[in-house]
């Protein structure tokens, strides 16, 4: 009887052990994997995260947000000339410089629509060009790097006792399903910004149209420009985000203690969710966008 029990006990001690290093192992893995792809994504520009998007976002705002705008620009052009009549009591008290001064205005707004998507990608390029600087300056490795601890960790794991053992399974498993909620908080964050920058710039010619007249469009246009600065730096702090949790995370593989590695591990990774959650807002505060 006893011998059934001691085959018993090895093997649910093995079927533990052999769940708790799959689980471990798989959950680090996919730590690196998910904190990696982050300074990939926000690496790249429009044009180079998904190319059918971007064509086909130009295509929508090229053929039919451009001739809005033209719409739009001719009203507000309108408008300002209106303004400008009546201010100075009927033209009595007009200078020919302030003609000149609309026809500039007028000249360069439609200059400003036409060129709209290419101000916009300057914008991003621009954007861009400093995120991989910083991204070369950084250069930390997020990744976490267990193997030292898991070597001798199944054998230690095999002379504990089943109570024990069941305690840390669970606990293992309660990781793993949290941290793929968090991967799931990260993926919103990194792909839901730059379906923000499709849908923001699909619209440019709209709000460019206005950039040359703060009174009648209300400074539309430079708080549209304003936003896609924030846009473009918001790449910069995901990517300050990545390298203080890649100093933390380098404590984690020293740690003897695998479960305090683990919780620590959550414990980054959630600070990690919640700063990259607050980048968006951050960025739009600095650059006073809204």
């Amino acid at each position: 009887m006893d011998f059934l029990l001691d085959a018993l006990t090895d093997w649910l001690k093995e079927m533990l052990v052999g769940g708790i290093m799959s689980n471990l192992s798989g959950m680090f893995d996919s730590v690196n994997q998910q904190v990696g792809d982050i300074a990939t994504q926000v690496g790249q520009p429009p044009q180079g995260w998904n190319g059918s998007i971007f064509s086909m976002i130009q295509n929508l705002s090229n053929s039919i947000m451009v001739p809005i705008a033209g719409v739009i620009l001719a009203i507000v052009m309108t408008m300002e000339l209106i303004q400008l009549i009546t201010d100075k009591n009927n033209l009595h008290d007009v200078d020919t410089w302030m003609i000149f001064k609309w026809v500039f205005k007028s000249a360069v707004a439609i200059i400003i629509v036409s060129n709209t998507w290419n101000i916009v990608m300057g914008v991003f390029d621009m954007a861009q060009s400093v995120v991989a600087q910083a991204a070369g300056i950084i250069g930390s490795d997020a990744s976490i790097d267990i193997s030292s601890v898991m070597t001798d960790m199944e054998s230690r794991l095999m002379d504990m006792e089943l109570g024990p053992l069941f305690g840390l399974w669970f606990q293992s498993l309660f990781i793993g399903i949290t941290m793929w909620a968090l991967y799931i908080c990260i993926f919103i964050v990194i792909y839901g910004r730059m379906i923000e920058i499709y849908l923001v710039t699909s619209v440019a010619p709209i709000p460019m149209a206005t950039m040359m007249s703060r009174e009648v469009g209300g400074g539309m246009g430079q708080n549209y420009l304003r936003s896609l600065i924030a846009l473009g730096f918001q790449a910069f702090l995901i990517i300050v985000c990545v390298a203080i949790y890649a100093v933390l995370v380098q404590n984690i593989a020293t740690e003897s203690d695998v479960i305090m590695a683990i919780w620590s591990c959550v414990g980054y990774t959630v600070l990690l969710c919640f700063t990259l959650f607050k980048t968006g807002s951050l960025s739009k505060s600095v650059f006073n966008a809204h």
